[in-house]
């Protein structure tokens, strides 16, 4: 069980190295100032990014034009994060759960994890607290989502999260540990809650870039985003989900954020999908992992396990698998009958 009245004294690592593990580095890092505290350990796949950080102070794939803070230390070996008590999980949802069964083995057994990923796990359909309670106890597991582009968290411009741990107490003991003046957690201790919508907002983003790039309009994309709301909610209750957990920033602020700016990678995967280009040529040109187009598959099969009706989430998965095209699931969503609000 942990401890939250030793939080405040451990030492921070991140696992994942890419554009949002590489802003939260840079948040973390004021953590470990002075000449006597050790290093902000960031764990890298690829050994050229941990190159490039360790000696020239920049990520150039995963965040360009970002001046990393000098006590970050990049490293290709998790052994390297063993001494680290909180550790952040940043590794893309599909890939996370072979890189937690080795961290795990590493780690003190009073070790945090806080999970950072936004996705659900293809196949098992687990959200990331559920695969890692198969490593760690539950008590060690927290969460933290919420509306925030790894820019301006990397630039420390003012952005609010949520970070939810099953116990209350540790939710608020690490969100006072990890937060900084333009960094703010809100604690909360609904953990399944804060994942869904870091899940699905991701599909929700795809089809409203879908709807911009076909030239739908805005009154479209705003009905999308409104009728996508309803849709998270619905699976969000059926999980066991809060309603002021989905309304709240890892819910429908993370959702506002991402269906309304072309920052966003799975906003800007809809738009070229709505302007006629085939997936895999959207994907060959990009670095980064576009996590809506992972999960997809996986919300609908969710919504199929609890009969739930996600239609708008049915659409984008269906244009995803080549089932349908674009224009074919538009006008299948428009042909739905009226029905009341």
């Amino acid at each position: 069980m942990a401890n939250h009245s030793t939080i405040d004294n451990r030492r921070i690592g991140i696992v994942g190295a890419g554009a949002w593990g590489t802003a939260l580095a840079c948040v973390m890092a004021q953590h470990t100032t002075g000449e006597a505290a050790p290093p902000l350990m960031l764990w890298a796949h690829e050994e050229e990014t941990a190159q490039a950080i360790n000696a020239d102070r920049q990520n150039p794939v995963f965040l360009p034009n970002v001046d990393l803070p000098p006590n970050i230390k990049a490293t290709t070996q998790l052994a390297e994060l063993a001494e680290c008590t909180i550790v952040l999980l940043v590794v893309p949802a599909q890939f996370l759960r072979p890189v937690l069964a080795e961290l795990a083995e590493l780690l003190a057994d009073n070790a945090m994890l806080v999970l950072c990923a936004k996705g659900i796990e293809r196949g098992k359909l687990n959200f990331m607290s559920q695969l890692a309670a198969d490593y760690v106890d539950e008590s060690r597991i927290a969460v933290l989502s919420g509306p925030s582009f790894a820019a301006d968290v990397a630039r420390d411009l003012p952005t609010a999260v949520t970070l939810a741990a099953h116990d209350m107490a540790i939710a608020e003991t690490l969100a006072a540990r990890l937060g900084t003046a333009h960094f703010r957690p809100y604690a909360a201790n609904d953990v399944i809650g804060a994942e869904i919508g870091g899940a699905i907002k991701n599909v929700l983003a795809i089809a409203c870039g879908i709807v911009i790039g076909r030239g739908l309009g805005e009154s479209a994309r705003a009905a999308i985003t409104a009728r996508g709301f309803v849709e998270m909610t619905r699976l969000g209750e059926a999980l066991g989900a809060r309603r002021d957990t989905l309304a709240g920033l890892s819910g429908l602020g993370d959702l506002i954020l991402t269906c309304a700016s072309p920052t966003s990678r799975n906003f800007s995967l809809g738009v070229e999908l709505g302007k006629g280009r085939a997936m895999a040529d959207i994907l060959a040109t990009r670095q980064s992992v576009s996590e809506g187009a992972m999960s997809a598959e996986a919300v609908q099969a969710l919504a199929a396990r609890h009969a739930l009706d996600m239609p708008i989430c049915a659409a984008v998965d269906t244009i995803l698998a080549g089932r349908s095209t674009v224009d074919e699931a538009i006008a299948a969503l428009l042909a739905r009958p009226l029905t009341r609000e």
